[in-house]
């Protein structure tokens, strides 16, 4: 029976598994598109109907962060493939145009109607499409950038999270320490309130850090 993933909260897979396994080792897990993943075990999580859940960790170090630089790059390529296209389509519509004189009207019932409104047409044309490559390199560029802040996201999934959230929880707790005691002003009425409640939401993510990876 093959070794699987399992939700067990937001941003966190367990490995489960019909067989008991070790601190440390490595296994082979088996995605829902039936991609395998050399993983390594750390914490068994719990046991079910005769499963072993355990937290894991991809043995190539792929994460969080390295998914979010890759779609960073990805956008990123887009992005500048659009920019390029928007740039050759300008030059184009420029092009199309640039013998016909500034400001030259359509001479109705010459010769060169027939091609000057053609050519009008080709450059607006051009033009437009110029326009919607520089709107979707934009669009790309904007999710490009979202995703490089989440390049450096850390989250219950790493076993770094347990530095992060004693890191945060200190914080949080000097924070509404000072408030209590008034050596932090109160910017409004709840601002004691709202410290005791990230106080209370960061001991249980570090309550669950250690519980994953200690």
């Amino acid at each position: 029976m093959n070794i699987t993933y399992s939700k067990f909260c937001p941003n966190v897979f367990l490995a489960k598994s019909p067989e008991q396994h070790q601190k440390g080792d490595v296994i082979s897990v088996t995605t829902q598109y039936g991609k395998e993943n050399e993983s390594i075990v750390f914490n068994l999580i719990y046991q079910k109907d005769g499963f072993f859940f355990y937290s894991i960790v991809r043995a190539d170090g792929f994460n969080v962060q390295e998914w979010a630089s890759r779609k960073a790059e990805k956008y990123q390529v887009w992005a500048n493939t659009a920019e390029s296209q928007a740039n050759s389509e300008y030059n184009r519509s420029h092009n199309i145009v640039k013998d016909i004189p500034m400001g030259q009207p359509i001479l109705v019932g010459h010769h060169s109607e027939k091609r000057h409104r053609r050519d009008l047409d080709r450059s607006w044309n051009a033009l437009g499409n110029a326009v919607k490559l520089t709107e979707k390199a934009e669009q790309h560029e904007s999710k490009a950038d979202y995703w490089k802040s989440r390049a450096s996201t850390i989250n219950l999934s790493m076993p770094e999270s347990v530095d992060f959230y004693e890191f945060e929880m200190e914080r949080a707790r000097q924070t509404h320490e000072g408030l209590k005691s008034g050596t932090i002003p109160r910017a409004h009425s709840f601002s004691l309130t709202y410290a005791k409640k990230e106080v209370n939401e960061l001991q249980k993510k570090l309550d669950l850090a250690k519980r994953l990876w200690q």
